[in-house]
């Protein structure tokens, strides 16, 4: 068999209608490049995350993402160049060096990218639910796009507790909140935030309840299976702005592509090239 020119892979819990495989063998068509994206399931592969992790230089991964729940043990695990990603305390996208593994945030930039896409408007006074690795991604994403509030929402407080300081140590104006309780943070906020699993395939439900978004601008969802999710299903009902999930799917692979290959991108061809593909599947 004729070894690829790209070998990729994802680690991550359920993860079987991923579509990360697809984006990156259809930015590898782009390139005339042959890209083999591998499910990597740590409890399928009857190993623990550190050895799967450990592995793939080995194996002959160039890069890897990582999804949940792992972004923040990768990040322990990795080489940060970058203080921004450091400060973020969580890696989607790891490279295979001759010097050991880099780590990047590719969710960062992906959920910036998105909302710019979406809206013109500030994000205002935002409640983020879920700090663990995509929370704090959105966390730093919504202070760079200068949102005026973040009230943070996890059952793990000591979790909140900690990204909150992370945030405030930025010395950003934007006021940072702990809060309990999902549907108390969502009163008089702008932008509700779900940073949670909840909401996608084996995770159903919401994070929030309908009743509470009313009044608020806009909603994102970092789940995309499925894209219409009962949060953003709800949100869509109470008349707000929708930023899909996928839409953080489709620019954290672009730029998890940059690192991975280096080479363009024609982004609107690999939009439709995806779209395409999802309807024949």
């Amino acid at each position: 068999m004729t070894a690829p020119d790209l070998r990729l892979g994802l680690i991550g819990d359920n993860i079987a209608r991923s579509r990360a495989p697809v984006l990156h063998r259809l930015a590898g068509d782009q390139n005339g490049m042959t890209v083999q994206y591998d499910r990597l399931v740590p409890k399928d592969m009857g190993e623990e995350f550190d050895a799967v992790f450990d592995r793939c230089a080995e194996r002959g991964y160039r890069g890897i993402n990582v999804t949940y729940p792992y972004k923040e043990r990768a990040a322990r695990k990795v080489r940060i160049d970058d203080p921004l990603v450091a400060a973020i305390g969580a890696v989607n996208t790891v490279l295979f060096d001759a010097d050991g593994p880099r780590g990047f945030n590719t969710d960062y930039s992906g959920f910036i990218a998105a909302y710019r896409g979406a809206r013109t408007a500030a994000p205002g006074i935002c409640c983020l639910i879920g700090t663990g690795g995509v929370g704090r991604a959105l966390a730093f994403g919504l202070l760079a796009l200068g949102a005026e509030e973040i009230r943070l929402v996890d059952r793990d407080a000591a979790k909140a507790e900690a990204l909150a300081a992370d945030l405030r140590a930025t010395g950003k104006l934007t006021r940072i909140v702990i809060h309990t309780d999902a549907t108390e943070a969502a009163r008089g906020a702008q932008g509700l935030l779900n940073g949670t699993p909840v909401g996608m395939v084996g995770y159903g439900g919401t994070p929030l309840p309908a009743k509470a978004m009313q009044g608020a601008a806009w909603a994102f969802d970092a789940v995309y299976t499925p894209v219409d999710t009962e949060f953003l299903t709800d949100a869509t009902a109470a008349g707000l702005d929708v930023i899909s999930g996928y839409e953080l799917f489709f620019w954290q692979g672009v730029h998890a592509w940059a690192h991975f290959a280096a080479r363009p991108l024609d982004e609107a061809a690999l939009r439709a090239s995806l779209q395409t593909e999802a309807e024949a599947a």
